[in-house]
Order: C-alpha cells, then structure tokens, then sequence
C-alpha cells in the first residue's frame, strides 16, 4: 500500500453545459495540481525526500450519452459514434483553452449532455509539471540526493502512445477515448517540441509550413517584418528560434549560440491563425519527427514547401510540382500506417495550392501548366539512389507515373493523414539526376533562382486562403475512421 501524501482539497466532479465555464475548470485542477508538485518537488530538494508518495492528477473529461439519435454529421468531428461513456485527460488547459472550448461547445451542443470536469485517475509526471516553471528543473536520476521516483511519478511509456491515432487501441474499459492523444502523450509531445524546435509550443500557429531548404527562412522572416511594418495585416509579432520575439520590424534578432536540429520560426496573429515555418532538414526520419509531434497542437493545415528531382525530362529546374499522390518508400511510418493505405489528395487544399501559384506567377489555366505539373511524388530514404542499380527504382517510378521524387513529403503527407491534419506538398525542381542535370554549383538558371524566390510566398499565400475557410470546410471526413473521437 503506498502512503500517498494528503493532497491539496479540489473540486468534486462537476457536470457543466457551458464550455467557458468547464474549460475554466479544468484550468482551476490542472494548476492547483502542478503547483502542488512544484512546491513538494522545491521542498525536497532543500529538505531531503519526504516519508510519504507526492502524486497529482491530471484533470478529465468526461461526457456520457444514452440515444441513438442522428446528430448533425455534416461536420467531421464534434461528436461521438455511438451510445456510451467518453473521456480523455487533459494537460496545459490555458495552451489549448480555444481548442477545448470549441470541442466541448460542439459536444454539448450536438448531444444534449452536460461534460463532466473532474480530476482523472492519471498521474501527471514531475518532469512535465515542472515544464512551464521557468528555473525548475529535474535533476538527472541519482543526482537528487533521493530516488526520484520512490516519491514522484515520472513518464511512463507504456501508457505514451498512439495507439488511439492507429486504432489499435485495445481495452477492457467501458470508457472510450475522447480525443486523439492523451495528456501524457500531448506532454510528451511539447517537451520534445521545445526541444527540437527551440521555441515554445505557444508560439506555433495553426498553419504550418514545412521546408528542407535554408533560403527559404531568410525569404520567410524578411516577409514577416514587411507584413508588421503594415498595421492592416492582421500578423502582430515574429518569433525566431530561441524564443526572441519582435513587434517592430526594424528590431534585429541575435543569432543563437546553438543551432536546433530543427530551425522553427513563427508570425504570429492574435487569434493562433497565422504561419509556422519548420526547416526540418534532409529525410523522413525528421519529417516524422517533427509532424508526431506538432500534431499535438492540432493544426488547421500543415503543407510542404521543399525541393525535389524533377524526374520528366519535359520539366525544367524551377518548375513546381503539385503532389496528388504519393509513393511511399520512406519505411519510417510502416509501422503505423502500412504502405497498401491510400493517401488521398485534398480538394481544398489543392485548390488552394493551384490559386496560389496562379497568383504569385500571374500565370492561368493552360499557360500554368507550362511551369506546374500535378502528378504522384515518390518519397525515399535513401539520398543518394542514383549510385545504386537504376533499373528497380526507375522501373517503379516509372510504373507508378511518379514525376518528382524527394526525401520528406509522403512522410508529412501520411503523418496528415494519421493524424487528421489536412495536408498538402507544392515542390520546387532542383534537379533531374536521370537526365544528368545534377545538384552541382553554378547550374541554377535566372529562372530557377526567380522560382525558387517566388515557393515559399506561393506557399504564404494558400496558407492565407485557407485561412479565410470555415474550420468545418477544412477538415474533411476523409481523414476519420469508422470509430472516430469527437474532438477534432
């Protein structure tokens, strides 16, 4: 029997039919808990361990249904698929307050039952509680002068998964999920987010572009200090990596001592609707890195904006490409999503992509096509293919009517799609190594060198497109399962 320390006095189990009011709660129980943890974890490291468990909870909720009435489904998530009990943990309330309260808005709404807001049966690790507590640090196991945790709770992985997201979930429990990840795993997701990115998951935007070219971060951030010099543009402040974040455009930005594996920086509007831009680097494996866990934040749209081999010898470098299939030869999500599951091409999101090129090159219709193709991407794990026997790969990229190949965009497509985040890849032609037009300096053309100025803008402003499109028009059904959670 573990003798727990008497934890500090917190609301009963509260049903509630407004949203505001329950997010409220939740905010109330998650604070009241990490601060608890905060103060013994302070007092043990002056004091030495104490002579009972300090454990805090992780607040729930929860959300019940009896009728088997027809809600409204033309939205894709907002409620459940069927009779019964409901409930998921919740972490950083105050990080996801508009998220939580548009769900539970919808939940309320759409069934006609009150949410239920309580404190839950998980225990919050001290590592994440102390998270948001700038100076508070755990110390690594062995160095506290105690085993940390013979009296603290710390991650456990074996509850940290994704087995929700894949549908393998397998419980005896009569409770189902109600959303898509679980605290510990959203909270995993932000520490390794802080990491790897080197700025806060606060600062990320619900729209997110990926990129594996450099260039592409100066165009971006000599874009975002244009859009704060004009008061109308609805963006009111950049943040760089390592946190710095400016208001004026003329303020400069000191470089960072240390580079992050994965350079991220965000123009900011006051509402979370403006642009993320993450250079991820070369290769899948960081693709899906970076998509695993910014999915916790629960973007409205996450595109790729990178280069590729051209692989038509009627494409030029230069030209773009608009992926509307992919080929999937990355190996890094088998996994999780076997390779035989289509990864169907987004109408809105094409659509936006096309109009956007349009507008950037004041290029239409079939004058477009001089410079754009739509077809399937190839995406592989191996960069240097070329020096191996040709004849297997070209033959199936041949087969499969692929006209551009690169090392990141089925991975961040399928991730898209695994995570219910609508996805999209507009590709810029850097080279075409089957036609002996190579990566080498001194190749690009004043025409490759306009187009690749004019990808990333072109990818600013479908992100703006979609942005003026209803949420409920965004996410598409196609993303969601036959036995779907109700929050987004």
């Amino acid at each position: 029997m573990i003798n727990l320390c008497l934890p500090p006095d917190l609301p009963a189990p509260e049903t509630f039919t407004d949203a505001t009011a329950a997010v409220d709660r939740l905010v109330e129980l998650y604070e009241s808990a990490t601060e608890y943890l905060c103060t013994e974890f302070s007092r043990a490291m002056v004091k030495g361990a104490p002579d009972c468990r300090i454990r805090a909870y992780y607040p729930e909720i929860r959300v019940t249904t009896s009728s088997f009435a027809q809600v409204d489904t033309r939205l894709s998530y907002g409620h459940v698929v069927s009779p019964g009990t409901y409930a998921t943990t919740v972490t950083r309330p105050s990080l996801f307050r508009h998220y939580l309260t548009q769900q539970i808005d919808l939940l309320i709404c759409n069934h006609g039952q009150p949410v239920t807001i309580g404190p839950s049966n998980t225990p919050i690790p001290l590592h994440f509680a102390v998270a948001s507590q700038p100076g508070l640090t755990v110390p690594q196991e062995g160095a506290a002068g105690f085993t940390l945790r013979d009296v603290f709770d710390v991650p456990d992985l074996s509850t940290t998964n994704d087995d929700i997201v894949n549908g393998t979930v397998q419980s005896d429990s009569a409770t189902g999920p109600l959303a898509l990840f679980t605290a510990q795993r959203i909270d995993y997701s932000l520490a390794r987010l802080s990491h790897y990115t080197a700025t806060e998951p606060e600062h990320f935007q619900n729209h997110v572009l990926f990129t594996n070219y450099q260039f592409y971060v100066a165009e971006f951030e000599a874009y975002a200090r244009g859009q704060l010099a004009d008061p109308k543009s609805g963006y009111v402040s950049f943040v760089s990596t390592g946190n710095v974040e400016i208001t004026d455009p003329d303020m400069a930005i000191a470089p960072v001592e240390k580079q992050p594996q994965m350079p991220t920086y965000h123009l900011k509007r006051a509402d979370g609707s403006g642009i993320t831009l993450v250079n991820i680097g070369v290769g899948p494996s960081n693709a899906k890195t970076a998509t695993d866990h910014i999915a916790v934040l629960r973007p409205h749209a996450w595109l790729m904006v990178g280069h590729c081999a051209g692989l038509r010898n009627t494409q030029a470098l230069g030209d773009f490409v608009l992926a509307h299939a992919y080929l999937r030869e990355d190996h890094v999500l088998d996994d999780d999503l076997p390779v035989w599951t289509p990864i169907p091409a987004l109408a809105e999101i094409q659509i936006a992509l096309e109009q956007a090129v349009a507008e950037v090159t004041e290029l239409k219709g079939y004058d477009l096509k001089r410079i754009m193709r739509t077809g399937t991407v190839a995406t592989i794990d191996n960069r240097n293919w070329e020096l191996r026997d040709q004849s297997g790969p070209v033959q199936r990229l041949s087969q499969s009517r692929a006209i551009a190949l690169d090392m990141e965009s089925a991975t961040i497509a399928a991730n898209g799609y695994r995570f219910r985040v609508p996805y999209g890849t507009l590709l810029c032609v850097s080279d075409k190594p089957l036609h002996g037009e190579l990566k080498l300096p001194g190749m690009a053309s004043d025409f490759y060198k306009t187009q690749v100025a004019r990808h990333l803008m072109i990818g600013i402003r479908a992100m703006e497109q979609l942005r003026g499109m209803p949420l409920e028009r965004l996410h598409s059904r196609k993303l969601r399962s036959f036995d779907e959670t109700a929050f987004l």
